[in-house]
């Protein structure tokens, strides 16, 4: 394992606050694990506030060939528990920040202006974008202002550092998908995630178009996230240091941190009406560490509730009908739910049978009129869609995930931290790798810019929830094998655990596209 100075000094400042957890003391599921903390929030009455839709981003000016758009990062309040104010930092002072929709081929560029108090970096989750642009965890943008510390430069001699605006350009040379945006910076990217910096960024196309998908009222986003409250409705978070300057959480959350609240869309618990028609939603897993196990509750009948579209890197070839969906960190899934399989008045429960408690609801539907249905979901959703194949891969290259124990819970990559000036892979620009990911216990894996493919589990095929192209695969203990295509741009980009608790405990390393 290599140590570097800075990584030795953040092992020692943990050390010293008695985080040092004993080899295996990890070992539990991360996704059965309940509350990391001894805070409890408030008791909220669940299925009573409305669904929420984030408002969509309207762009600045617009020209032949790009949208432009501007965002502030800044801290805003609103009342997610009833009756109770919650400050949060957010794109445009909300939580989730507003959606971005883009089209297929047409650039965009987002100017963010960082009205916090602290560094932030962008990163757009699942695009293929270049270098400079991608949200390196250490191409900081500095408050407006100079108003930062000492402790929020340290990382700054690693990256290009901004000061007050930094603008992103996104090529969108990809297909229609979900995507989304969120904070990405280097040691901190837990805690300003879970304070409110994540959005949507929805990219459409003329063959998403042209479908007879649900649309307008009947396609809606769900931004699944959980979080912990304190009596007066304030957010907690175990950061040792609440200003984030320094880096590290309590012991209790080295796992990752799992709140007590389930948000969707910024409201806890709630509930939507629809119609007795088919209802197309796009999940979006936000939460820092906690995996949903999605079920709705009574099922339909005929079972196979849920009619997946398509995934991270955009629609499927075919439909795949699914009875659950379990949807880790960062990953997405765009599914469609028939609702005229259900009584007019019938109410419907989205359950999380990995939670217990108040976590086991996500959310309800209350199946409230009737409507001509005007949609459908054909046999055939896109073209032929030209994976990657393993056969002509250029080189093998595996990969072990390993949470926590021996240095002071600091999780590891081929037993080695995240140090920015070391690569751990040379693909080279329009090759086809496999990669072997093994896991213990269980990670939810992401890597930016490129595309893959799950071509087999611990020896079996892919599991019922890898199909089409993939930005972040769920490795539940065992192996994964990916087949990944470098394409688009070469330099610097990284890849690691998405339960941000591990991410910022260094689980993390570099691949440069040469």
């Amino acid at each position: 394992m290599k140590i570097t100075r800075r990584n030795f000094l953040k092992l020692g400042a943990m050390a010293g606050a008695g985080l040092a957890l004993p080899l295996g003391a990890l070992s539990v599921p991360a996704a059965r694990l309940g509350a990391s903390s001894a805070v409890r929030s408030p008791r909220v009455e669940p299925f009573a506030v409305p669904l929420p839709v984030p408002p969509v981003l309207r762009p600045v000016h617009t020209d032949a060939t790009t949208d432009h758009y501007e965002i502030v990062q800044r801290e805003g309040t609103q009342e997610i528990l009833p009756g109770k104010k919650t400050k949060v930092w957010g794109y445009e002072g909300i939580f989730p920040g507003p959606t971005v929709e883009a089209r297929s081929g047409r650039r965009t560029v987002v100017r963010h202006t960082n009205e916090l108090p602290v560094p932030t970096v962008v990163h757009l989750h699942g695009g293929k974008t270049p270098p400079e642009h991608d949200g390196y965890p250490t191409d900081l943008l500095l408050p407006a202002g100079g108003a930062h510390g000492a402790g929020h430069t340290g990382h700054a001699g690693h990256g290009n550092t901004s000061e007050g605006t930094r603008e992103y350009a996104y090529p969108n040379e990809q297909r229609a998908a979900t995507l989304w945006y969120h904070d990405h910076r280097m040691d901190f990217t837990g805690p300003q995630v879970y304070r409110g910096l994540a959005g949507l960024y929805i990219l459409r196309d003329e063959v998403e178009d042209s479908l007879p998908l649900p649309k307008g009222e009947r396609e809606v986003p769900l931004v699944i996230a959980d979080r912990t409250f304190r009596e007066d409705g304030s957010l907690y978070y175990p950061s040792l240091d609440p200003d984030l300057q320094k880096p590290g959480v309590l012991a209790t959350a080295m796992n990752g941190f799992f709140g007590d609240t389930v948000l969707v869309n910024g409201a806890p618990w709630p509930y939507l009406e629809v119609s007795n028609t088919k209802c197309r939603f796009r999940i979006l897993n936000a939460s820092n560490a906690r995996v949903y196990d999605l079920a709705l509750d009574p099922p339909p009948p005929g079972g196979e509730p849920f009619v997946q579209v398509g995934g991270d890197g955009g629609l499927l070839e075919a439909p795949i009908a699914h009875e659950r969906l379990l949807v880790s960190p960062a990953e997405r899934f765009d599914v469609v739910v028939d609702f005229s399989r259900y009584r007019v008045g019938q109410e419907v429960t989205l359950k999380n049978l990995l939670g217990e408690g108040r976590t086991s609801d996500v959310m309800r539907f209350v199946v409230a009129r009737r409507e001509g249905e005007e949609s459908a979901v054909p046999e055939r959703l896109a073209p032929e869609q030209h994976f990657p194949d393993p056969e002509t891969a250029e080189t093998t290259r595996r990969f072990f995930f390993a949470a926590g124990g021996a240095w002071g819970g600091m999780s590891t990559i081929n037993l080695r931290v995240f140090d920015p000036e070391r690569v751990d892979a040379r693909p080279r620009l329009g090759s086809t790798e496999v990669w072997e990911l093994s896991a213990d216990p269980q990670h939810p894996i992401h890597l930016h810019l490129a595309h893959f493919r799950v071509i087999s589990r611990d020896g079996g095929p892919p599991g019922p929830y890898d199909a089409g192209w993939k930005d972040t695969v769920f490795v539940r203990g065992g192996t994964v094998r990916l087949a990944v295509r470098f394409e688009g741009y070469r330099g610097r980009y990284v890849f690691h655990c998405h339960n941000l608790e591990h991410e910022d405990m260094m689980m993390m390393a570099n691949f440069e596209v040469v």
